[in-house]
């Protein structure tokens, strides 16, 4: 009797791409190839060599009559291995586990595997989905060819289905069409505005100094103020939301639901060297500063939680694959292992330490692959 490991009954729809029979089954490959990259693999040679190392261990679950593949069969099969599917079934995975993603913040980035690129083909560039509440990753699209996010914004909020959710984009993602998306699929909408929206941009700055030439007196407003210090590192975060647009009403045509915007001004001192910095925010939803400050600030949980936790822990600028679509699939496995590690209770240490404690604790690693809901 073999043991069971729930996610990979939400990858039964990947079909596998050879066109004869293999002495490796696809299950086989995708179980070594997460299990591998829980323990420390980052490239198809230390998937292989970890999956003969811990044979015996894999046969808990698989026959694995013929053993553990070859490297290069690693690397063929998800070079051939259809990209957009393994995406759909990450994002029903996700969904199971997290069930209704209502009420959460979800951040929409986009981050390119840069040895990725080759002669003839461009770096892949991935916009990834992450619940800053829960610190998981929901969702993720490729860029298409000759593309950009723009592109592949609308392809990921269809997949997600967020109704409820509060969703917030960085400044490449404030279009008219998308905020029209967001407000259909019945969400919330934070964007980040500058001067790739000139006129919106040009009417919240007006507005915002405008009001503070007469100290916002009869300007319906909210303020709140936050002070961090951490290393030698002060910052000062003062955000200030004004729900009263009817001054730029005429400006924010196209713009749907549009109800407050934000202004959050950032003062930094670290190591003699001080910064100051304004940006700003058009939302969908109406709410005091305290809350409304939290909410751009937590946007950038992406790049913090997710962005820095692949590079650094996972290696992912430095993978070199560029064969077909083994890059998107082995950045979704990175994904499918950061998600399993955030949602583990049973270990306080951070993401580096428990690959390591993955790597050598087969009881550990078992129970990560057993996971049923996200806490």
């Amino acid at each position: 009797m073999t043991a069971s490991v729930g996610l990979l009954e939400h990858f039964a729809e990947l079909k596998d791409p050879r066109s004869r029979c293999s002495p490796h089954g696809l299950l086989e490959l995708l179980l070594t190839a997460i299990a591998a990259v829980l323990s420390g693999a980052d490239n198809w040679v230390a998937v292989a060599a970890w999956g003969r190392a811990k044979l015996d261990w894999l046969r808990q679950f698989l026959p694995f009559a013929n053993g553990i593949a070859s490297h290069d069969t690693f690397g063929r099969v998800f070079a051939l291995l259809n990209a957009a599917v393994f995406e759909r079934c990450f994002i029903g995975w996700m969904r199971s586990l997290c069930g209704a993603f209502e009420g959460l913040q979800i951040a929409l980035d986009g981050k390119t595997v840069r040895r990725s690129q080759s002669a003839g083909q461009k770096a892949i560039h991935v916009v990834s989905a992450f619940s800053h509440q829960l610190g998981v990753t929901l969702g993720q699209v490729k860029t298409a060819a000759k593309s950009n996010e723009i592109t592949a914004l609308p392809e990921l909020l269809e997949a997600l289905l967020l109704k409820g959710c509060l969703v917030t984009i960085d400044a490449l993602g404030c279009q008219k069409a998308i905020a029209t998306q967001i407000v259909r699929q019945e969400c919330d909408y934070a964007l980040m505005v500058k001067n790739n929206q000139p006129t919106l941009a040009a009417a919240i700055e007006g507005l915002f100094e405008a009001a503070e030439r007469v100290d916002y007196h009869g300007i319906a407003h909210t303020q709140a103020e936050w002070l961090e210090k951490d290393h030698g590192r002060l910052e000062r975060r003062r955000c200030v939301v004004i729900d009263d647009l009817s001054p730029i009403r005429a400006q924010l045509s196209g713009w749907p639901g549009a109800k407050t915007v934000i202004r959050m001004e950032c003062h930094r001192e670290c190591d003699g060297v001080i910064s100051h910095e304004w940006r700003y925010y058009l939302c969908s939803r109406l709410g005091a500063a305290a809350y409304l400050g939290q909410v751009v600030r937590g946007h950038w949980g992406i790049e913090n939680q997710l962005h820095w936790s692949l590079d650094v822990v996972f290696g992912e600028n430095q993978a070199r694959m560029r064969l077909g679509n083994a890059a998107e699939n082995f950045s979704i496995l990175r994904r499918i292992a950061l998600n399993l590690f955030r949602q583990d209770q049973s270990s306080k240490v951070g993401v580096k330490t428990r690959r390591l404690l993955a790597a050598s604790d087969d009881a550990y690693r078992l129970n990560l692959l057993s996971c049923q809901a996200v806490a």
